[in-house]
């Protein structure tokens, strides 16, 4: 667990990721969604040198801080990882040993309430990682079409009940546009609390969020972007481990690794993803949708 302040964040499938890698003394390990550093310190005591990218300026500083106390080199940059390779060229990580990509979320930025990112605390409803970015999940709620909002809560969200949450949603937005979370949660709470005791206990806003802040910072679409570029970055050996939260980017993964293996360019090391023990869910329920897929790719002196 790494702390900052009153920040907290543990790292999802630690043990697993540091023994799937093969972390080696003086290798170079490019941590793709650094976060707060959880992942990156392991590799550091074990001798690794490590660049670390995200897209979140707060993500950064809280890494460096965490960082500073660690032996070791490193570097960490603002930056999403769809654009890795001009990164890792940059700061000299091309032809590494590993790469690692959290695509979780952090528990700082998730219960920070001005991110927008939880229906549990009040806040706008943005949602944006990079500040940067144009478009809020309020501008998505606000302007898309009913049929577009349907579309993404069922096809990215997987949300059962896509329409009536998108048809209550442009009615309510004629009267009064949404601003906040709480408004957002609370409509979709009134439209699906019928279907809520039969399935998990997932609060019903939860897919609907979860879609909004894909669309918002284009996770799948980077995420595309990024695997290829990763992938090249890896010398022949070299281990690339995704943990992934949500079923449309595993499915990218998966497809991924599987055109690799086809193509003789990689070896899946786990033949089917690692998934968090029952402690481990126990001490974090933020990591029970966890999945860990690592690739190796080919020594070219064994093709």
């Amino acid at each position: 667990m790494r702390t900052s302040g009153n920040l907290i964040h543990t790292p999802v499938l630690l043990n697993e990721v540091i023994t799937y890698l093969n972390v080696k003394p003086g290798g170079k390990y490019i941590d793709c969604t650094v976060g707060a550093g959880g992942h990156a310190t392991e590799i550091l005591k074990l001798g690794g040198e490590i660049l670390g990218l995200d897209q979140d300026p707060q993500s950064v500083k809280i890494a460096r801080r965490n960082l500073e106390s660690c032996p070791g080199k490193y570097k960490l940059v603002v930056a999403n990882f769809s654009k890795i390779s001009q990164v890792a060229k940059t700061e000299g990580f091309e032809n590494v040993e590993g790469v690692l990509m959290d695509l979780g979320f952090a528990s700082f930025q998730i219960d920070d309430p001005t991110r927008g990112l939880s229906f549990s605390k009040d806040g706008l409803l943005d949602m944006r990682l990079d500040p940067n970015l144009g478009v809020t999940a309020a501008d998505l709620v606000n302007s898309l079409p009913e049929r577009e909002l349907e579309r993404l809560f069922r096809e990215i969200g997987e949300e059962l009940k896509a329409q009536a949450i998108a048809r209550a949603i442009a009615e309510q937005r004629r009267i009064k546009p949404f601003k906040s979370t709480r408004e957002l949660a609370e409509l979709v709470e009134r439209s699906n609390s019928t279907h809520w005791s039969n399935r998990s206990n997932l609060h019903p806003a939860t897919r609907v969020f979860m879609a909004l802040r894909i669309a918002v910072n284009s996770e799948l679409e980077n995420l595309k972007v990024a695997l290829p570029q990763a992938f090249e970055l890896l010398k022949p050996g070299g281990r690339l481990a995704i943990i992934s939260f949500h079923s449309g980017e595993d499915r990218i993964v998966k497809t991924a690794f599987r055109d690799w293996e086809k193509t003789g360019k990689a070896r899946a090391i786990t033949k089917k993803p690692l998934v968090p023990s029952q402690l481990e869910v126990d001490t974090n329920p933020r990591a029970r949708s966890a999945k860990l897929r690592v690739i190796e790719k080919h020594d070219k002196s064994t093709i």
